[in-house]
C-alpha cells in the first residue's frame, strides 16, 4: 500500500464539561461528554521511502510548521523503529482555538492512517497511550464514538447517544487553553453525584439531548472574549440555548427535528449575516461512530 486518501479527521464538541479537580501536576481533572460531527478536516497521506516527513497545506493557512500530524507521525515512527516516512496532505477546515479539537483529530487520523500505511499493526490500546502523549483529546479520536470522558480526558466510556443536529458559531479570534483554566472566574463543579450514576441511568440519552450540565470553563471565557458572549447571545436568541465547547471559542446550540437542507442554509445565512470578516459558522450533524473506527482493534 503505497497511499490513502480522503480520510476524515473529524471536530467534537462537548455536550457538557464539568471541572471537578486538579492533579498535582497541574492538570485539571474534568468530566464530559464529547460526540463527533461531520465537521471534518481531511487528509492524504502517502509512503515515503527515505523515513522523511512532511506535511503539505492544501488550502493554505497559518499552521504552525511543526503541528500535531508531524508530531505524531515522529512519536509512532519513533516508538516502532520504523524506517519509512510518509507526505502528509492537509485540508484543514476546521477553525483553530476553536475547543473543537481539529489538531488532536488531525493526529488522531494520522495515527491510525500511518499504522495502517506502514503495516504496523498496532493494536487500539497501544494507539491510544501514544496519542495521550501528543495530548489529551487524542485518545477520544482514537476510540471510535461518542464517549463520557474523565480524568484529564483519557477516561473513556463509550455510551450511545441519539442522532443531533447542531448550530455551531465562532468568531475569527481563538482562546488560550492557559488563560481559560488561569482565571478567576473558572467555575468549579460541587456535586460529583454523576460519577456513580452517569453515564449507566435510563434517561442518560434523553438528558443530554435536553442540555444536561454545564461548560464550567464557559464564565472564564465571556469574561475574556466579546465574540465568546456575542456567539452565545445570537444562538439563544434564534435557537433558544447555547453553550461554548471545551475552552472555546465555538459555541453551539442544538436543534429540533431531522432539519432539511434548504432550511440549514437559512439557519446558517442567520448566523452569519452582518458578521464581519473572520466568523464562521456551520450546521453539524452527530456521528455515529468515527469514519475510521475499527481501523485498529
Amino acid at each position: 500500500m503505497k497511499a490513502l486518501y480522503d480520510l476524515a479527521a473529524p471536530a467534537k464538541l462537548n455536550l457538557f464539561l464539568h471541572v471537578v479537580g486538579k492533579r498535582a501536576d497541574g492538570y485539571h481533572l474534568l468530566q464530559s461528554v464529547f460526540v463527533l460531527v461531520d465537521w471534518a478536516d481531511t487528509l492524504h497521506v502517502e509512503a515515503r521511502g527515505d523515513g522523511q516527513l512532511h506535511r503539505h497545506d492544501v488550502l493554505g493557512g497559518d499552521l504552525p510548521a511543526d503541528d500535531l500530524c508531524l508530531r505524531a507521525a515522529r512519536l509512532l515512527q519513533a516508538e516502532t523503529g520504523c524506517s519509512l516516512g510518509a507526505d502528509i496532505h492537509l485540508e484543514k477546515r476546521l477553525p483553530a482555538g476553536a475547543g473543537m479539537g481539529g489538531g488532536s483529530s488531525d493526529a488522531a487520523t494520522t495515527l491510525l492512517a500511518l499504522n495502517r500505511l506502514w503495516d504496523l499493526r498496532l493494536p487500539l490500546e497501544r494507539l491510544l497511550a501514544l496519542g495521550l502523549k501528543l495530548g489529551a483529546d487524542v485518545p477520544f479520536f482514537l476510540g471510535g464514538g461518542p464517549a463520557f470522558v474523565e480524568g484529564i480526558g483519557e477516561i473513556l466510556h463509550p455510551i450511545a447517544l441519539p442522532g443531533q443536529r447542531f448550530a455551531v458559531l465562532k468568531g475569527p479570534a481563538g482562546l488560550a487553553t492557559k488563560d481559560i483554566f488561569s482565571s478567576p472566574l473558572l467555575a468549579r463543579s460541587e456535586n460529583l453525584a454523576i460519577v456513580a450514576g452517569f453515564p449507566a441511568t435510563a434517561r442518560t440519552a434523553e438528558n443530554l439531548v435536553n442540555g444536561f450540565g454545564r461548560n464550567d470553563l464557559q464564565p472564564a471565557a465571556e469574561g475574556i472574549s466579546s465574540e465568546v458572549r456575542d456567539a452565545l447571545q445570537q444562538l439563544s436568541e434564534v435557537f433558544g440555548n447555547a453553550r461554548m465547547t471545551g475552552s472555546g471559542a465555538a459555541v453551539f446550540a442544538r436543534l429540533a427535528g431531522e432539519g432539511e437542507d434548504g432550511k440549514d442554509d437559512q439557519f446558517l445565512a442567520t448566523l452569519l449575516k452582518g458578521r464581519p470578516s473572520g466568523w464562521t459558522g456551520r450546521i453539524c450533524r452527530s456521528l455515529a461512530q468515527h469514519p475510521l473506527a475499527g481501523w485498529a482493534d
